[in-house]
């Protein structure tokens, strides 16, 4: 599929599942080392990827079929991890146990996007 817009797409959500990824092991980094430059730079960009990824799945799809069918697959990814860092955020100022249940959740939540990133190629 030669379509830029899957192409752009695919890219930014891709970079959001790498941000989230992220954040999900700063929120679990408990060693006494420092979290690693290239993991603290990728959870720090998490918002603008989520911005430009929320931008995508908005848009409304015309085209092929297959070009379709994949950008639906990618916006409902969007949603759903937009979704999952909302209920996150929701959590992350309670104690301990409530932070861990939280970054367990989305961490859930991320492997289940995963699982679906055949439908986007």
């Amino acid at each position: 599929m030669n379509d830029q817009r899957v192409t752009a797409f695919r890219k930014v959500l891709n970079s959001l599942v790498e941000s989230l990824d992220a954040t999900v092991r700063v929120a679990r980094w408990s060693g006494p080392e420092a979290i690693p430059a290239p993991l603290e730079n990728s959870a720090s960009k998490l918002l603008d990827h989520l911005g430009s990824a929320n931008r995508f799945a908005a848009d409304r799809y015309h085209g092929s079929p297959p070009v379709v069918a994949c950008m639906t697959a990618m916006s409902a990814a969007t949603k759903v991890l937009d979704g999952a860092y909302v209920e996150y955020r929701r959590h992350i100022e309670g104690g301990k146990e409530e932070r861990d249940r939280a970054a367990e959740a989305l961490d859930h939540e991320l492997d289940g996007v995963k699982a679906t990133a055949h439908q986007w190629s």
